[in-house]
């Protein structure tokens, strides 16, 4: 019986080929779970936008807040704290009873792609915004009812409550949630608020951005009416207030630059 072995080329030639093949296959299997991940996050955060709409239903058409009684800085829209140096507990978030189960021991279900950073910042003591998933809550208008009280300066009238939804003249063009996080001193945190592109209470200064655009280019929105989209980033901005420019770490607007069209009444 002929039994013939492998020569050094053809070992080399087997070697060759399997390398390609992981060469090809890798980049497939990379933006297949990156898909899969982006598919994740549109179901949660359109998750987080029915659990809104059903707040409102049971409050007289007010969204949740997203920050009441501000200056204690206790209550947020996914979670409470009994003390300003503590991690809010998503048991005790205003929005918790509406987001189903499994949703009261970890609060807001993690996006996928922003999920390691999340961990990270568990285990090394911060964290204090996890429950939000990663997360941000169009707090300037839809989290806190406000009045117009100069020409374009909005002024929080009550941050006890949510706006009363049947005052935005736009509701499929208004911002609920996105993929949120924000450039701190150190680098990239979780945040729970997605900030729009000038300050409400003084148009002429923009805050640092917080749209997250962790989805190979996209952040995935979740409109007031309902619908969920994904969108590209159309500009950012640095306040120079922290060190960590938030440009490069994919933070963001989309929509009209210096304009809050995408998140006010009109």
């Amino acid at each position: 019986m002929n039994r013939r072995a492998f020569t050094l080329v053809e070992a080399l030639v087997a070697v060759a080929v399997i390398a390609l093949l992981i060469g090809v296959l890798v980049p497939t299997l990379s933006s297949a779970r990156a898909a899969s991940q982006g598919a994740r996050c549109v179901a949660q955060i359109r998750q987080l936008g029915v659990a809104n709409a059903a707040f409102a239903v049971d409050h007289r058409g007010r969204s949740v807040p997203a920050a009441a009684e501000f200056r204690d800085n206790l209550r947020r829209w996914h979670g409470e704290r009994s003390g300003v140096s503590e991690r809010f507990d998503p048991a005790r978030g205003a929005l918790t009873p509406y987001l189903g189960s499994g949703a009261t021991s970890e609060g807001v279900r993690a996006c996928p792609t922003f999920e390691p950073t999340l961990r990270a910042l568990r285990e090394d003591g911060r964290g204090f915004e996890a429950g939000a998933g990663g997360y941000g809550y169009n707090a300037a208008f839809v989290g806190a009812d406000r009045t117009d009280r100069l020409p374009g300066r909005w002024t929080v009238r009550d941050d006890r409550v949510g706006t009363r939804r049947d005052r935005f003249r736009r509701p499929a063009e208004t911002v609920e949630f996105t993929d949120a996080a924000f450039a701190s001193d150190d680098g990239l945190i979780e945040y729970s608020f997605v900030e729009p592109s000038v300050h409400p209470h003084a148009p002429t200064g923009r805050p640092d951005p917080s749209t997250h655009f962790r989805h190979r280019g996209y952040a995935s929105v979740a409109w007031l009416d309902g619908h969920v989209s994904r969108r590209e980033r159309d500009s950012t901005a640095w306040s120079g207030i922290y060190r960590t420019d938030p440009g490069p770490l994919n933070l963001g607007w989309f929509g009209p630059e210096d304009s809050n069209a995408l998140f006010d009444y009109e």
